[in-house]
């Protein structure tokens, strides 16, 4: 369909099915139509209005438990989240691809030249050729195209809008060449494999993972190789509840020690047993060396570790819990999780500026509102940043106020749990 057409057709609801597929909520496919039609209208004025253009999306994730965990081999949930990245996108016959994303410079890759390049890291360009070489090594076809970009996933909000842009250009080479036949695992794998080989950021798969599969999935990294991926059945829509994520504020740019240190003090105690990572030893072999740990390893350490091997276990219980229908159990779970990461994990304020706790107070305010209703805990790598809560909808006012009073207006993103990964929308 032409761009013309398409805006035509979606200004008529004409693609309302395809986008509640997607979006869920009526409100939210409302909401919706006028990005898709700003980013159809910006790829006619660049590309030429009388292309054939189609529409993929792919989402930014959410971590709902396991907080460090992966970079030990241990086991996640994650989901996906109605914030997304879409790219209109039209076949070519250049052997070119074109990728203009709003705010952002044109990444141009020549398909002939798929070789990473030390020099060039750090290029969001990189990102595009990574994917594209990744998939060509898989044996599938890599064709030239030009596309339009746009996202609303909040950069730095611990929702992985970097991953949510690679499993985007994955996601277009799957649907556009090979129709749909590059698999969800493949394309999250290949968006890995562009942000560690050609990009120059040694990330886990985690992000991409959560973002291509899509819903709640479950990620078991015991072999990192070959991660156990499962999706878990469970309709979010019916919960009576809602996702919040509260940006509470403060930089992360010196918090790398912090954030090396919870994967360092982990290692620290496997190596002292011999073996590399945690999931290496059986915890019943971890809590008997205690006497002998303890002063070898710093006690903060064991403290991390206590959290990894429980935290594992929690995975395991939260899955249970929403395959089983138990919203409340698994809600039980998370507040658990949350008190693991302040109490033992200790990420929810760095110890570098003590007196500066503004996730410690959101956890405060969220539990004296949604104590015995919802339940809360850091999200993502943690010291500064983001909280999740997830709260019943008759209190989802109460919430977003009392959040935005104290951390401003915008700050609590409500938000619902995606169905799908990434996908062709139209």
């Amino acid at each position: 369909m032409k761009v013309k057409e398409l805006i035509s057709a979606i200004s008529a609801n004409e693609f309302d099915e395809n986008l509640k597929a997607v979006y869920v909520l009526d409100e939210a496919v409302e909401a919706q139509k006028p990005r898709y039609i700003e980013t159809l209208n910006t790829f006619g004025e660049l590309f030429g209005f009388e292309r054939d253009v189609f529409i993929m999306s792919a989402p930014g994730r959410t971590e709902v438990c396991g907080n460090h965990t992966d970079h030990n081999n241990g086991k996640v949930l994650a989901a996906s989240i109605n914030l997304d990245a879409i790219a209109v996108v039209s076949k070519n016959d250049d052997n070119i691809i074109r990728v203009k994303s709003k705010g952002h410079k044109m990444n141009v890759v020549d398909l002939s030249d798929l070789t990473p390049d030390e020099k060039r890291y750090g290029d969001s360009t990189t990102l595009v050729q990574g994917v594209a070489a990744g998939i060509k090594n898989l044996g599938f076809e890599v064709k030239g195209f030009d596309a339009c970009t746009t996202s609303d996933v909040m950069g730095g909000s611990g929702l992985s809008s970097s991953a949510a842009y690679e499993v985007l250009i994955g996601t277009v080479i799957s649907y556009l060449f090979n129709e749909g036949k590059v698999s969800e695992v493949d394309i999250a794998k290949v968006a890995q494999f562009a942000e560690n080989v050609f990009f120059g950021k040694p990330c886990g798969l985690l992000d991409q993972m959560a973002s291509s599969v899509g819903t709640f999935v479950t990620i078991d990294f015991k072999s990192t190789k070959e991660p156990v991926i499962k999706k878990v059945g469970f309709d979010f829509s019916k919960s009576g509840h809602s996702l919040c994520i509260v940006d509470t504020g403060g930089n992360h740019s010196d918090l790398t020690d912090d954030y090396a240190a919870v994967r360092g003090e982990m290692e620290a105690v496997a190596k002292a047993m011999g073996k590399n990572v945690l999931r290496e030893i059986a915890y019943e072999d971890f809590m008997a060396a205690i006497p002998t740990l303890v002063g070898k390893v710093n006690d903060r350490a064991l403290l991390r570790a206590i959290h990894f091997y429980n935290e594992n276990r929690r995975v395991d219980a939260a899955v249970e819990c929403l395959e089983n229908g138990d919203f409340e159990g698994f809600k039980d779970i998370i507040i658990e999780s949350g008190l693991s990461s302040f109490t033992l994990n200790q990420n929810v304020f760095t110890p570098k500026n003590p007196t500066e706790q503004k996730l410690s107070l959101a956890l405060a305010v969220s539990e004296e509102i949604l104590k015995g209703k919802g339940a809360w805990r850091v999200h993502g790598g943690g010291f500064a940043g983001t909280i999740q809560a997830f709260v019943p909808n008759d209190l989802l006012d109460t919430y977003k106020k009392a959040m935005e009073d104290i951390f401003g207006e915008g700050h609590c993103y409500v938000l619902i749990i995606r169905p799908v990964g990434g996908t062709q929308v139209i």
